[in-house]
């Protein structure tokens, strides 16, 4: 069985909601249902988030999509890459938590116990 971490952080990198899916889902799913509770000026995302329902939404929530377009795209949206080189920081977060055990090999049965470490996880890594 594998699982996806969702995570969205803020502008320092520090992680601000959780999501967990497994792993055959599309990430794209869990853009909405993440950003339901936080209002940001930006959504930085790869490519895997470029759908026009997504970025109609954060369009009309006045939040800016910082999304590269896919290369199938037959009209390309222009796209902020001095802004979205600061995407890397939510890899920096994904490399900082998966340097714990627990979170890398999914030792917990439970989806719920699983969202609990990763919580956890991100704790002391704020704390430290």
């Amino acid at each position: 069985m594998t699982t996806k971490i969702h995570a969205i952080c803020d502008a320092l990198g520090n992680p601000v909601e959780f999501g967990i899916t497994s792993g055959q889902g599309a990430d794209i799913t869990q853009a909405e249902p993440l950003l339901e509770n936080i209002d940001p000026n930006a959504f930085l995302a790869d490519k895997a988030y470029d759908a026009d329902r997504l970025i109609d939404r954060l369009i009309q929530r006045g939040i800016t999509p910082v999304i590269p377009p896919k290369r199938n795209r037959t009209t390309r949206r222009k796209t902020d890459f001095s802004l979205y080189r600061e995407q890397n920081l939510v890899e920096r977060f994904f490399n900082k938590i998966e340097q714990f055990r627990a979170i890398a090999t999914r030792y917990d049965k439970l989806k719920s116990t699983f969202l609990a470490a990763v919580q956890f996880a991100s704790i002391i890594i704020l704390l430290n």
